[in-house]
């Protein structure tokens, strides 16, 4: 908590992130997740431009942990679980990796990734 209140855009985040959370339905809280993804990547990108290892820190966790959490969300009966499993397997191995080798290119590859499959459920659901 200490942290929270150095940071007050942090604070900000975290408690803009739980309300969302406690009104939201499956369909959100998987686009809340996917966003989570995007925005941590992109925080983690813009910390390692300005050698703050901590905020790149703190993105990249955020990033694991809001992977992680679809990961556990998947419908182990939909036809899609086995192919999502891997994505989700692999863009989270990766990222741990970049947590030892910052490697902006795959990063930015995860992200564009994430961005268009947040798109396109989107989509799916406005349709």
């Amino acid at each position: 908590m200490l942290h929270h209140r150095n940071d007050p855009s942090e604070a900000y985040r975290r408690v803009d992130f739980d309300a969302r959370v406690s009104g939201a339905n499956s369909g959100q809280l998987v686009d809340l997740c996917l966003e989570q993804v995007i925005g941590s990547i992109g925080r983690a990108l813009h910390a390692q431009e300005r050698s703050d290892n901590s905020a790149k820190s703190a993105a990249l966790t955020r990033a694991i942990s809001a992977l992680t959490a679809l990961q556990m969300g998947i419908d182990m009966s939909n036809p899609t679980a086995k192919a999502l499993v891997q994505l989700y397997q692999s863009a989270r191995g990766a990222i741990l990796d970049c947590v030892t080798r910052f490697n902006p290119t795959t990063l930015k590859v995860i992200r564009q990734d994430f961005i268009e499959i947040r798109e396109a459920m989107l989509r799916s659901i406005a349709a």
